[in-house]
């Protein structure tokens, strides 16, 4: 990953938007590779207090790998009212690292840390992994549900080119309670079941991306109380600013543009996805 890392760390940052008429979370952020810096950087209260500014005071920070979902730890200690952590191996890191089972007991050891409410991101990726590997990365993300499960902690899915698989191996280990669906990729038959199963879905910049019609169909049918909202940034920065660095503060376009495509009142669906987001990591205060 470190190759997209450093493309993505040459963009230009996207302007500020209009600030939310009330507080929400970026329930999936990678502070360490916008900033690339140790986590009690001011870089990183730069980032954060940018956010603040247009309503977005609370941000969940997602691991990786085994040494960046350390760093993610000691993000959430450092800015303990505002950043909560997830941990996890991603799973294009997973089939590749030198021993497994060191780094899931690395994952296991942090997810009992208070600060950490999430295992993710983990999940499927046929895109980027090979078939040879494939089977060694089902194998890490049924232990990461194992481990959410041990930890009572929510599962963050990442899912591209894998639909069928991950909504399988979920059935087959028994989903957490409190299971989301990172960066929802998928079409409207995909969310229904996805709905129907009890699965939160996360909505990230692609949302509003044009070439996405199928993203504007499935949100539009998640039922509030199973939706969130997230930059994944640097990664995707929503319309208009696609290309731009992304970074936590881009929230605001995206939430506005899911209330047009949805109908919904601005203030209520910014209420809602916050609650959302409490209620599946849990409060943000020490």
């Amino acid at each position: 990953m470190a190759d997209r890392h450093n493309r993505d760390l040459d963009r230009q940052p996207a302007p500020l938007p209009e600030a939310l008429p009330v507080p929400c979370v970026d329930s999936h952020a990678h502070l360490e590779i916008v900033t690339n810096t140790d986590p009690d950087h001011p870089e990183i209260k730069r980032v954060l207090d940018e956010a603040a500014s247009v309503g977005i005071n609370r941000i969940v920070q997602v691991g990786y790998s085994a040494e960046q979902s350390e760093w993610s730890v000691r993000c959430a200690e450092k800015w303990n009212s505002q950043v909560l952590a997830a941990v996890a191996l991603h799973p294009n890191e997973a089939p590749v690292v030198d021993d497994l089972e060191k780094d899931l007991a690395v994952i296991d050891r942090l997810a009992s840390h208070p600060r950490v409410r999430a295992i993710g991101e983990t999940g499927l990726d046929f895109f980027r992994t090979e078939p040879v590997l494939q089977d060694r990365q089902i194998y890490s993300f049924k232990r990461h549900i194992e481990i959410a499960k041990l930890h009572r902690k929510a599962l963050v899915i990442h899912d591209r080119d894998a639909h069928r698989a991950v909504l399988d191996v979920l059935e087959s280990e028994g989903a957490p309670d409190n299971t989301v669906f990172h960066c929802y990729s998928g079409d409207a038959e995909m969310a229904r079941e996805c709905v129907e199963k009890g699965y939160v879905l996360s909505f990230a910049g692609t949302v509003t991306f044009k070439n996405a019609p199928q993203l504007r169909e499935a949100v539009k049918l998640v039922p509030s109380a199973q939706l969130l909202v997230e930059t994944d940034s640097p990664f995707l920065a929503p319309m208009p600013h696609r290309g731009s660095l992304n970074t936590p503060a881009q929230i605001p376009h995206i939430v506005r543009f899911i209330a047009q495509e949805r109908g919904d009142d601005l203030v209520e669906l910014t209420t809602s996805l916050s609650n959302n987001a409490e209620r599946i990591f849990g409060s943000f205060q020490p």
